[in-house]
């Protein structure tokens, strides 16, 4: 699967983010992640994303053994570096021809997260359901500027969504101030 584009989106009144991939092939892979599933899914993406900068790097078998506080700024550079060759102005192409996993979004209750060779990436989502349904799934591998786009996609969705603290990534003032369309303003506290 040849990926063209990528939207994240938290949707208020699902309570889900719904992911929409747009292939070159004009298909499109929809797909509902819960804040359960982002529970555990969120510390493991990150921690890949630090391995991936890391491997990339010239000097990559030294940096394993640094410091977290000199892995983070590593990391951290490298994401403003993938992301200012990112295109995030361009609108996600809504007309797609074919929808092969279906009308209805997969609602995700297992992701598989692989490294690959070269610091791609394979997911592979899957969706469990009772009652005799036939299970539903897909895999999609990403290069690490994608990783990374995807990344900085869900990061921008899960502000919105205020689900960050809860994840260990706390929220700026300037986040905390909006609330999601539809919902009363967070109220804050400091003891």
């Amino acid at each position: 699967m040849n990926i063209h584009q990528l939207s994240v989106t938290y949707q208020a009144d699902q309570d889900r983010i719904l992911v929409r991939v747009n292939t070159t092939a004009q298909e499109e892979m929809r797909m509902w992640l819960t804040r359960r599933l982002m529970h555990g899914l969120w510390p493991l993406l990150t921690k890949l994303r630090t391995e991936q900068v890391l491997k990339l790097e010239a000097a990559g078998t030294s940096l394993e053994k640094a410091d977290d506080s000199l892995k983070k700024m590593l990391t951290d550079f490298r994401k403003e570096e993938f992301l200012q060759n990112a295109d995030f102005a361009t609108p996600y192409q809504e007309s797609q021809v074919r929808l092969p996993l279906g009308d209805e979004p997969l609602l995700v209750t297992d992701v598989n997260v692989s490294p690959q060779p070269r610091g791609r990436v394979r997911l592979a989502f899957k969706e469990q359901v009772g009652g005799g349904a036939q299970p539903r799934s897909f895999q999609m591998e990403v290069e690490p500027q994608l990783m990374q786009g995807l990344m900085h996609l869900l990061e921008q969705t899960l502000a919105q969504s205020l689900w960050r603290e809860a994840f260990g990534t706390p929220t700026t003032a300037g986040e905390s101030a909006a609330a999601p369309e539809g919902l009363p303003a967070r109220p804050r506290y400091l003891n």
